[in-house]
C-alpha cells in the first residue's frame, strides 16, 4: 500500500475512540453484530452493542459509535456486512497485514543517514 493509504489508516486510528474500537475488534476471534435499533443479540460473537458497552459503558448502540465504525471502514481497517437486522463487523485482515508489513519494513527501508 502506498503512503497515502497508510496515512489514512493512521489518521483513523489517531482518534482514541476509534483506536479502542479497532483494538477490541482485533482481539475478537470472530466478527461482531448489533440490531438496527441498538438491541443486543449475539449472532457470531460479541455484538456492536458490546462494542458500545466496551467503549462507552452502555450496551445501547450510539450514533457516535456508528460514525467511528464508518470512519474505520472508510480507512479500510474494518469490514462490515449487513446480515438481517445486524451489521457484522470485523478487522480487515489485509489492512492488518499492511500495517504489520509497514512497521516491519521501516528499518529495512531506512537510508544510511547516521
Amino acid at each position: 500500500m502506498d503512503h497515502e493509504g497508510i496515512a489514512t489508516m493512521f489518521k483513523a486510528l489517531g482518534d482514541p475512540t476509534r483506536l479502542r474500537i479497532y483494538t477490541f475488534l482485533a482481539d475478537c476471534p470472530y466478527p461482531v453484530a448489533v440490531e438496527d435499533g441498538g438491541d443486543v443479540r449475539p449472532v457470531d460473537g460479541p455484538t456492536v452493542g458490546e462494542i458500545c458497552c466496551h467503549v462507552l459503558g452502555s450496551p445501547q448502540s450510539s450514533p457516535n459509535i456508528s460514525f467511528h465504525l464508518k470512519e474505520l471502514r472508510n480507512a479500510g481497517l474494518i469490514t462490515t456486512e449487513k446480515r438481517g437486522k445486524h451489521v457484522v463487523c470485523g478487522v480487515d485482515n489485509a489492512a492488518q497485514e499492511t500495517l504489520r508489513g509497514f512497521f516491519l519494513n521501516l528499518r529495512k527501508d531506512a537510508p544510511d543517514c547516521c
